[in-house]
């Protein structure tokens, strides 16, 4: 247990939503290095600006003069005792979990620990794959063994990109080790600098699964209200009045309905329901949560075109605005976004859709989405509106404005004054 005496240094691999804000944190205690693999991104984060908008360049910048810094140079990390992986783990477009950046970043890990050192993983993964499938990577590349020579972690992240009030010291984090007093070491570390507390999981496997679920009840039960959704709507009943009369039970779980997109909800339950599979069992709920919610999106476009028929105008070559394409409001992160869905089934019916996002990249969306994104308010009249992320920015926009006298306006999140809307989930 050389690490106990030593000073801890930190290096966090990964400089994203997750690995930036975390990186941040440490560096207020520790001696703390930012290593990722994007020259772009690490220049910028030493300008002091981080494009995410996740740290303020206020404290990013007293961050660096503190003695933060942020690298691409594997050397520069091999003096480091305490490594944090927060790369991410995505789908593919099987929706298998997608280990890549996981095996990356191990690799690297691998490179530079050295005896006594300790990893610890962030990322979303299913039960067993900090041990099973990265720990051998760093194993093999170091020439070292776990548990003998090095030490592992695993402490799931919770940030919730673009919330200013969650910030990652406020929200409570599961901890775990590798040997019980590897989990109390990781423990201290994190509780240092984390205000909110931490829980000791008794594994790795336990904190790994706590993550999974975490996300997956979150995306039942948003697919549950869904389907109610599409229920009431053909009984020509509004699901916000029913969802509003219901809430007021004391145990009532007050969710939305909605698009699920994101890099978490999305992918998570995927993880699990593979990780099922693998053990012979076929999930049910899960999966039938995630068909649901992935439908969501040509939901809102047909709904969309039959109120435009209803209304007798002409869908073919219409054109619709769609206002907001990031995964969530008052954010610019367009990681697996849903609106996509939206507006590639409005391209099977041949309309000419323009997507408004005052907070979206253009360059970022045209690059992984292939299509455009405008962050200036068109100034053509539309046939129909589709709100579809309820930005704070959008608050103050007359939508009857910007469409011709005969439209249609559809409100996913039901964000808009319901007098003016034609429909909405």
């Amino acid at each position: 247990m050389e690490t106990m005496n030593l000073e801890t240094k930190i290096c966090v691999i990964g400089l994203g939503y997750v690995g930036l804000p975390l990186a941040r944190l440490f560096s207020t205690k520790y001696k703390t290095v930012g290593f990722d693999m994007n020259q772009a991104r690490v220049d910028a984060l030493m300008s002091g600006h981080d494009a995410t908008l996740e740290v303020s360049d206020e404290l990013l910048q007293g961050a660096i003069k503190n003695g933060f810094t942020c690298t691409t140079d594997i050397e520069k990390i091999r003096d480091c005792n305490f490594y944090i992986v927060a790369v991410p783990t995505p789908v593919d477009e099987n929706n298998n979990p997608d280990l890549t950046p996981l095996y990356g970043a191990s690799t690297t890990v691998g490179k530079v620990i050295s005896k006594g050192d300790i990893v610890v993983y962030e990322s979303t993964v299913y039960p067993g794959v900090t041990e099973d499938e990265c720990i051998p990577v760093v194993e093999k590349v170091s020439g070292l063994k776990m548990n003998i020579d090095f030490y592992a972690g695993y402490s799931p992240e919770r940030i919730n990109p673009g919330d200013k009030l969650h910030t990652v010291e406020k929200i409570k984090k599961v901890t775990s080790g590798s040997t019980p007093e590897i989990g109390k070491k990781v423990n201290e570390v994190y509780s240092s600098v984390i205000v909110a507390g931490t829980h000791l999981a008794p594994s790795i496997k336990v904190a790994e699964a706590a993550k999974v679920i975490e996300n997956s009840q979150r995306d039942i039960n948003i697919a549950f209200v869904n389907e109610l959704s599409k229920i009431f709507n053909k009984m020509g009943i509004d699901t916000q009045d029913v969802l509003e009369a219901a809430s007021t039970k004391w145990n009532f779980l007050p969710f939305k309905p909605g698009l699920v997109g994101g890099h978490c909800i999305g992918v998570d339950p995927y993880y699990l329901a593979q990780c099922a599979q693998r053990h012979g069992y076929n999930p049910e709920i899960i999966l039938a949560g995630r068909r649901m919610n992935d439908g969501m999106g040509e939901y809102v476009a047909g709904e969309t075109v039959k109120l435009m028929l209803k209304k007798g105008i002409q869908v073919l070559d219409s054109n619709i605005i769609i206002l907001g394409f990031t995964f969530k409001e008052n954010c610019p992160d367009v990681r697996n976004t849903k609106v996509i869905d939206i507006y590639k089934a409005l391209q099977e019916y041949n309309v000419n859709a323009t997507v408004y996002d005052p907070w979206a990249n253009p360059d970022i969306v045209r690059h992984e989405y292939g299509i455009e994104v405008t962050n200036e308010l068109p100034k053509e009249k539309f046939d129909a509106a589709i709100l579809a992320v309820a930005h704070n920015k959008f608050e103050a926009l007359e939508v009857p404005a910007l469409l011709k006298e005969n439209h249609v306006i559809f409100d996913v999140k039901a964000f808009l004054d319901r007098n003016i809307v034609d429909g909405r989930l």
